[in-house]
């Protein structure tokens, strides 16, 4: 999995690349605690991941927990149909706010 991020003022973007997985959940973690405390909008740009685990689930929990701390909001950018599945099937895609 490869993770990059981009700030433009009080909004970043995260682009994650390949699978979100247990073992590289922590990647997602440590970069989201990694922005600024100016940041409070959020876009995860999912639209190369191609899978989504569990724990890659609680990662997005707790980001979008994390935002809304901030006063800001998570946004979920265009994920593939495999993850979009795995977000419906768990309820999450009327949780997170999603861009297709």
């Amino acid at each position: 999995m490869e993770i990059s991020t981009s700030i433009e003022g009080s909004k970043a973007t995260i682009t994650i690349k390949g699978k979100l997985t247990v073992q590289v959940a922590p990647e997602l973690s440590s970069a989201v605690d990694g922005l600024p405390i100016a940041v409070c909008d959020l876009d995860l740009d999912l639209t190369d991941v191609t899978y989504i685990a569990s724990a890659g689930l609680r990662a997005l929990m707790a980001t979008d927990k994390l935002t809304v701390m901030r006063g800001g909001r998570m946004r979920l950018v265009c994920p593939r149909e495999e993850v979009m599945e795995t977000l419906e099937m768990t309820g999450l895609s009327e949780v997170f706010a999603i861009e297709r």
